[in-house]
């Protein structure tokens, strides 16, 4: 699982340098429409490793900040890894975790190693708060958004933030793999069983994978995404709020930034080689199950911003998801359906014949592997974000045709996907779709009633959408 990489950085037109995925696409079955539940690594994360939706789980926002509501999962939330450890399987974790402050990978059956991006003391708020107020009195911190140097964005009494350079072991990816494989090449010793969850941060921002993947590309090649200059003028203010932060840049430094994040993805690309080949030389290649995936998605200069964030935006949710099984082969195949990454819990439980001990919100896609298409599939695809530092709560529903996004916080979202793809154009005051509006929200709140959603409250202040929950129940 890598973190913040577009799904469209892997499939077959893909923008990027990727010899590895390339060749272990040809070998296995690609969900080409995979989406996140959410824009931001908890809920994700949690989602993935539970097959709850957010509104099920409880982790809405980044676990490890001050002002974050929710710290872990709901106290009765399993993960799927207890049931895998429960059956004899042996887990190693390597990477990232960002579920939970009050429990770590080994609280859910994984042997930890080398462990990044997350804290695992208890939660101080007050020793927090004192480091945080601390980095402000730094004075390098600038007090003046004057004097920007190249790639960087300055915004006065904050540290300056550096949006792409390089390093030669970013976030400590390559330490990860490291980790992981020395645990591959272990497990040729033993007879168990195993499951291995590697978790690197890289293309996350800032985009800074070592030079020689920054050589691989040519900027002359680097084109600004068709949508680049819509100013959304049609759309929330805070979508506008947040572009404006990365105006600061020119389109050339934009331009820079998409290389940087190509070639991101090329490294990872790079680490994930390693670990195929790892399993190729011991031998583990051929009863192996593969999955390559990510947590969600990067803007990636697209309507001019980047990151993730509230702007709800397919390219903050499709991610990657590639899956080899090597004893039910369905090489090259691309597969076109709604997948969430809640479909992932029962998905690995099915692989490792385990009947799911708790109820999942997903579906497994271990018939796709057998060729069959299953009689019933999702026809859409929801979002749930509650904000993360910056609350706002935001819903969305996606068909194949349309996506309506209600935004609690500001107007509301209409797009029409086979037409514009980009999401240039909202339709949510167009008359002639208001009674498609009011079918799709009809469809978020059924979705908010089967998943322990808790946004109902109907005072006059906060129930602004189109039409409320009692749609529901509607003969």
């Amino acid at each position: 699982m890598t973190d913040q990489q577009r799904g469209d950085t892997v499939q077959s037109d893909h923008p990027c340098i990727t010899p590895n995925l390339d060749k272990f696409r040809e070998q296995s079955i690609t969900f080409a429409n995979t989406y996140s539940p959410s824009p931001h690594s908890c809920p994700s994360r949690t989602t993935f490793f539970t097959g709850l939706y957010p509104s099920e789980h409880g982790v809405w926002h980044n676990i490890d900040v001050t002002n974050a509501i929710s710290r872990h999962p709901h106290d009765h939330i399993q993960c799927w890894s207890e049931q895998l450890a429960d059956a004899g399987y042996q887990l190693d974790f390597s990477g990232k975790w960002h579920v939970s402050r009050k429990t770590t990978p080994k609280d859910h059956g994984w042997n930890e190693h080398y462990l990044t991006a997350t804290h695992y003391e208890p939660y101080n708020r007050q020793q927090i708060l004192k480091e945080q107020w601390q980095m402000y009195q730094n004075d390098s911190v600038p007090i003046s958004a004057k004097h920007r140097k190249h790639a960087h964005i300055n915004r006065p009494g904050y540290t300056a933030y550096k949006h792409y350079g390089h390093d030669e072991n970013p976030f400590n990816d390559q330490t990860v793999v490291d980790s992981a494989i020395k645990v591959l090449q272990k497990n040729t010793e033993s007879d168990k069983p195993w499951c291995q969850f590697i978790g690197t941060l890289g293309p996350h921002d800032p985009y800074i994978p070592p030079n020689r993947f920054i050589d691989m590309y040519d900027i002359e090649d680097i084109e600004l995404p068709e949508n680049f200059h819509d100013h959304m003028l049609d759309k929330p203010g805070f979508y506008r709020r947040t572009r404006d932060i990365f105006s600061q840049l020119s389109e050339q430094e934009h331009r820079e930034a998409i290389l940087h994040y190509y070639a991101f993805c090329s490294y990872e690309d790079y680490l994930f080689g390693q670990i195929l080949d790892t399993l190729e030389q011991t031998g583990q290649a051929d009863n192996t199950i593969v999955i390559f995936l990510s947590d969600h998605g990067d803007y990636c200069g697209e309507h001019g911003l980047w990151c993730k964030g509230i702007p709800c935006f397919n390219s903050a949710y499709h991610v990657p998801a590639i899956i080899r099984h090597p004893k039910h082969k369905q090489e090259n195949t691309t597969i076109n359906h709604f997948v969430s990454l809640t479909d992932f819990a029962p998905t690995i439980l099915d692989f490792a014949n385990i009947q799911p001990a708790n109820e999942s919100s997903g579906q497994s896609l271990l018939s796709f592997f057998k060729g069959n298409q299953p009689d019933i599939w999702r026809d859409a695809h929801f979002t749930q974000t509650n904000g993360n530092e910056l609350y706002g709560i935001q819903r969305s529903i996606q068909t194949e045709n349309w996506k309506y996004i209600f935004n609690g916080f500001d107007y509301d979202e209409l797009y029409d996907i086979q037409a514009d793809p980009g999401q240039t154009t909202n339709l949510i005051n167009d008359p002639q779709h208001k009674e498609l509006v009011k079918d799709l929200c009809k469809r978020i709140w059924q979705f908010a009633y089967e998943h322990e959603d808790e946004c109902l409250n109907q005072y006059i202040m906060v129930g602004f959408a189109p039409v409320g929950p009692a749609v529901v129940f509607e003969d």
